[in-house]
């Protein structure tokens, strides 16, 4: 089975992956469309990644029959598109979630602790001459209210790590969870009484643009905003605008409303906000886990059973 991964795969991951059975694997950087667009016409399946797959991806690709998104969300793909072809779309839930959870940790205590901006004063060789009034800046995450807005695989792995740190746990769902640790609040009520607030849910229609300039004015003053779900949920000019202003004390961001983040973007130049490229979900046991299960989907799909993790 032709197999395409579309993604800058690594010499060790490479490796791996020439090493699955069955599978006639092509490795595509995403920033190679020429070849992408001569590989196309005659693969049968796509390991996709990041970069957006469009109709007319699909359009070119007369002999695909899947599109297996290494990851969760599936908004990068014109499912549409592929629903008319009859192309099966298939994710990997779960596979990424203890990365991304570790990841969520991680950027909540850098942005509590502003280690982005104590990394490059050191660097600058400043670092041992910063301003006293910086003292009243540096929180710990311990006795703070952290509010998890979703609570699917991520936030089921991250509350209990906060709890056993000394965080109250508040969430908040389409309705309470009888498992999940914490307290259930509205939405809204969440904004307002977290220190934190950590993002966990999917880019819809319904959730693109959920943290708008008055959504992030009813934060608690000098709350902290963490997302490592869809840079799309939130509104990153009434973000760094209240970056700015100090009615929100600090930011820790993985995703963005456009990939890569524009050169000129506001964000850029705060020194309360820890950033990275999305890459949350990206360590070696993610990619353990979500290829085995891509790998059985194509074995799947040659022997005609039914594939895991169908969306469309």
């Amino acid at each position: 089975m032709k197999v395409l991964l579309h993604y800058d795969a690594g010499p060790g991951l490479a490796a791996r992956l020439a090493t699955l059975p069955g599978i006639d694997l092509t490795i595509c950087p995403e920033a190679d469309t020429a070849l992408y667009a001569r590989l196309l016409p005659e693969i049968e399946v796509i390991w996709h990644v990041l970069r957006p797959i469009t109709a007319a991806d699909i359009a070119a690709a007369p002999k695909l029959r899947l599109i297996q998104k290494i990851g969760v969300g599936v908004n990068t793909i014109d499912l549409e598109a592929a629903r008319a072809r009859g192309i099966a779309v298939c994710n990997l839930p779960g596979t990424n979630s203890r990365a991304v959870a570790e990841m969520t940790l991680l950027l909540m205590l850098g942005a509590l602790r502003r280690i982005a901006y104590f990394d490059t004063e050191t660097r600058a060789g400043r670092g041992w001459s910063q301003p006293p009034a910086l003292q009243d800046h540096l929180f710990e995450l311990a006795g703070r209210k952290v509010g998890l807005v979703g609570y699917g695989a991520v936030p089921k792995l991250l509350a209990p790590i906060l709890q056993a740190m000394g965080c109250k746990i508040l969430y908040t769902a389409h309705a309470p969870k009888p498992e999940a640790l914490g307290t259930f609040l509205p939405f809204e009520a969440l904004l307002a009484e977290a220190d934190v607030v950590s993002l966990h849910i999917p880019e819809t229609p319904d959730t693109r643009g959920l943290l708008n300039g008055a959504a992030i004015g009813r934060m608690k003053p000098g709350a902290v905003l963490v997302n490592t779900a869809r840079g799309g949920l939130v509104n990153q000019a009434a973000l760094a605008a209240a970056l700015r202003s100090g009615h929100l004390a600090a930011a820790g961001l993985d995703v963005f409303a456009a990939e890569p983040l524009n050169p000129a973007d506001p964000l850029l130049g705060l020194p309360n906000v820890v950033l990275a490229p999305h890459v949350a979900w990206l360590s070696t046991g993610t990619f353990a886990r979500s290829f085995s299960i891509a790998a059985e989907n194509c074995q799947r799909l040659a022997s005609g059973e039914a594939l895991l993790h169908r969306v469309a």
